[in-house]
């Protein structure tokens, strides 16, 4: 697929307090992960419009985010996300990504796009900041795809080792969305029983046990994801593209590796191209091992490109 990556210089002034897991090495090592990758277009994320925002958060949330930037040192948003006087603007730039790349798909200058920013998004809830999530960037750009660019129905997956509570909470109520998660059950932030499945029928939650590694998760993907998706008829793909279900990963107990992540790319992107019109759009999540991460995303995205 014709790939796009998105980044913003801003991601690297996000900077949490030293003992968060959401650091900047993060960012270095995706950006080290791409670097060597030939064929790929690049840009510069914009910063996402107030309008778009709107779509997902409450003005509420928009305007508590605004007076918690803090001019020097830490704001407290939640027990593990916070603000330096960097984040606002990198939340802007990562969220702003996620639209820019629905357009590139949909404009057609690009087939597959990978937003690598930071911080993550799919934790964050229509009025709250939670997991180190500020404002949901998938959520903003299923939106967009929607109520700016007139498609009918978009598709998520989330392969983060944690539940996209956020996303779901937004798909939920929506029936031109659908979400679908495959995440570690019962870890942060609780959420994600199979029962969970919105009032549309358009949710598919599966939790997976601890210890769980590539042959299983990806016949989950296969068995239980990937058939609803094709049903589903997406006009476009998301993917929040979390890495923190590899063996290495510090903050959860699965047990993939770099391989599983190649896999997964090629599979979203074969399943992009028949069943989405050739839109994929994928948001970085979460993932902190950063040899880890950067293993696995370079694996990702090649696939992307190669599919």
């Amino acid at each position: 697929m014709k790939t796009l990556v998105l980044t913003s210089e801003t991601g690297f002034a996000h900077d949490p307090p030293p003992d968060n897991p959401e650091r900047v090495d993060r960012l270095r090592a995706v950006m080290a992960a791409i670097e060597p990758i030939d064929g790929i277009d690049r840009a510069e994320a914009r910063p996402v419009e107030r309008e778009a925002l709107l779509r997902v958060h409450t003005p509420a949330h928009i305007e508590h985010m605004e007076r918690s930037s803090p001019a020097a040192g830490h704001a407290q948003l939640a027990w593990d996300t916070h603000m330096s006087p960097g984040s606002l603007e990198a939340a802007r730039a990562a969220a702003g990504a996620a639209v820019q790349a629905v357009d590139a798909v949909i404009d057609g200058t690009a087939e597959a796009a990978f937003c690598a920013c930071r911080p993550p998004g799919h934790h964050a809830e229509p009025d709250q900041a939670m997991g180190f999530c500020l404002f949901n960037s998938v959520a903003v750009a299923a939106k967009h795809a929607v109520d700016a660019r007139g498609l009918k129905r978009v598709a998520i997956v989330d392969f983060d080792v944690h539940h996209g509570n956020g996303t779901q909470t937004v798909a939920a109520s929506d029936p031109r969305l659908f979400f679908a998660s495959i995440h570690q059950g019962w870890i942060y932030p609780g959420t994600g029983a199979a029962h969970e499945t919105g009032a549309h029928d358009n949710i598919v939650n599966v939790p997976v046990p601890g210890g769980t590694a590539g042959p299983a998760w990806r016949e989950a993907i296969e068995t239980a994801i990937l058939p609803r998706v094709a049903a589903f008829a997406p006009d476009i793909l998301l993917v929040s593209a979390g890495f923190d279900a590899h063996a290495a990963d510090p903050l959860a107990g699965l047990a993939l590796t770099e391989e599983d992540f190649a896999w997964v790319g090629r599979r979203l992107a074969e399943t992009a191209r028949a069943r989405a019109g050739s839109r994929l759009v994928c948001v970085l999540e979460g993932g902190y091992d950063c040899p880890a991460l950067e293993a696995s995303v370079r694996g990702f995205v090649r696939a992307l490109q190669a599919a």
